[in-house]
């Protein structure tokens, strides 16, 4: 994933910043707990493509990722 594309993402919805999670290829907003796929190092930031995070993964997010990117 592009390091300069990850600076400037941000969630299309509430405009926060995504954490990335390279090994899930996934973009997530913690503030609407949604979970952004990366397909062929695309970012797909559509909500219909989004999975919702669960409130587990949210707390897990929330202590190991108190950074934009991991």
């Amino acid at each position: 994933m592009d390091k300069k594309l990850l600076e400037i993402l941000v969630c299309p919805l509430c405009k926060s910043d995504l954490i990335y999670k390279k090994e899930e290829q996934e973009l997530i907003c913690k503030a609407d707990r949604l979970a952004f796929p990366i397909r062929d190092e695309i970012p797909v930031m559509l909500e219909n493509e989004a999975r919702k995070i669960s409130l587990d993964e949210y707390d897990a997010l929330s202590s190991r990722h108190p950074t934009k990117q991991e």
